[in-house]
């Protein structure tokens, strides 16, 4: 591995801890503030390689970065009687209702004597939902820093109306070259260069280069004004917009006639209004969306991929492992460092952005399944109000630890895969 690749994989690496590191701290501060006991504030799972004992939490760091977890203590409430008090020991039968038991008990043994208020499920509903809420909504926080900084502080490469290049003739429908029997191209015909910047077509300034490709594809056969920029001075240029056969952006087995000028765009580092963020903001975590929903119907694919050779889905899911490979790769290329930064941005960005729409899916053990545990809660307890009912107490999730460990299972089974389908058969940014 290079040392750019190093660099760009420590990068990531520091990243995605700081990154997970303050996902639990926004489990932490609240739960603090609202008087549950800490005990434990780990990022990481598996043996622990370090820690420090500060108050009554223990902080620490654990050998696999592939997570984190805060310890509060009452997080299962025991069963209750009939009268409604609270039963300490019980028989059971059955393996999943041992299970259930024995987490009950564990959980209740945590609770020192006269502490039983500082127990995670005494809280009331709101509480609970700042707590389990404050994870998921700080890993948001950061997509948002990370993204806005990535778009309008470092910016991002776009192709701009500067022209990078000029192409000598109207090349044929699927070729790159020139035939000598191709014409010559209207850009070169009207003596267009490299360094000129289109700033106006036919009186109308476009905003972006996706804008002036619309313009002139919709204008073969036709004769534009082009105001070119050149070395400070603006002229206008007469251009005859040749008509050629390109690929259907729709259909790549077919193509269609539209007009062609013969130019090519430069790339630059183009900082975007802050007005413009919100926007994008919302077009990033729609996507985001709609990537974490679609995990489950990809998983076959990327077994193909792992064990047939078969080419990954680039718009499939990855794992840590492959945004590694990202971002050792943006970190190789031989690029601007300003356009490295902003993709390092954009990368840790989606990173915590799929942290905050995964957790939030409501499934045992993740903070949405506390999330919908609580809401439960408050629901039950605001029916029982209205009909004269007694409070039925904290809802008892320990009841879903079946769930919540098949769940458990299924997602170890699925980064599994995905780290060795990252490892034998990658995605490449390249394609």
């Amino acid at each position: 591995m290079s040392w750019p690749a190093l660099i760009g994989v420590l990068i990531f690496f520091f990243g995605i801890m700081a990154s997970i590191a303050l996902h639990e701290v926004g489990h932490l501060v609240p739960a603090k503030r609202f008087g549950v006991r800490v005990t434990q504030y780990m990022v990481g799972f598996g043996p622990t390689v370090w820690s420090k004992v500060r108050g009554e939490t223990e902080y620490g760091v654990k050998a696999i970065p592939l997570g984190g977890y805060i310890r509060m203590v009452g997080m299962f409430p025991a069963r209750r009687a009939p009268d409604g008090e609270l039963v300490f020991s019980a028989t059971s039968t059955g393996p999943f209702q041992s299970m259930i038991e024995d987490a009950r008990q564990s959980s209740m043994t945590e609770i020192s004597d006269g502490e039983e208020h500082r127990a995670f499920y005494a809280l009331s509903v709101p509480k609970k939902l700042v707590i389990m809420l404050g994870g998921p909504c700080m890993n948001l926080f950061l997509a948002i820093v990370l993204f806005t900084l990535a778009l309008a502080v470092v910016g991002v490469a776009e192709p701009t109306t500067k022209v990078e290049s000029v192409a000598e003739c109207v090349p044929q429908a699927g070729s790159d070259s020139c035939a000598p029997s191709d014409p010559e191209s209207p850009a070169a015909i009207a003596g267009l260069q490299p360094g000129d910047v289109i700033v106006a077509v036919n009186g109308q300034q476009p905003q972006s280069w996706e804008e002036l490709v619309q313009w002139v594809q919709a204008e073969g056969g036709e004769s534009l004004t082009l105001a070119v920029d050149r070395d400070g001075q603006v002229r206008d240029v007469e251009v005859d917009v040749a008509v050629a056969e390109r690929e259907d952006p729709d259909n790549a087995d077919a193509t269609i006639e539209a007009g062609y000028l013969g130019v090519s765009s430069t790339i630059e580092q183009v900082r975007q209004p802050v007005t413009a963020v919100p926007g994008r903001i919302w077009d990033f975590v729609a996507l985001s969306a709609k990537a974490v929903v679609s995990i489950p119907s990809k998983m076959a694919g990327v077994w193909q991929a792992a064990f047939s050779g078969e080419e990954r889905d680039v718009t499939g899911p990855v794992s840590v492992v492959g945004v590694g490979i990202f971002s050792a790769e943006v970190a190789e290329q031989p690029a601007p460092i300003g356009w490295k930064s902003g993709s390092m941005l954009l990368l840790l960005a989606s990173l915590n952005m799929a942290l905050f729409l995964f957790n939030l899916i409501p499934l045992l053990p993740l903070d949405g399944g506390h999330v919908a545990g609580a809401l439960y809660e408050g629901g039950r307890r605001q029916i029982a109000k209205r009909r004269g009912l007694p409070d039925p107490g904290p809802v008892d999730v320990a009841r879903l630890l079946p769930v919540a460990y098949t769940v458990a299972v299924l997602l170890i089974a699925f980064s599994g895969l995905l780290i060795y389908a990252d490892i034998v058969n990658p995605i490449r940014l390249g394609g």
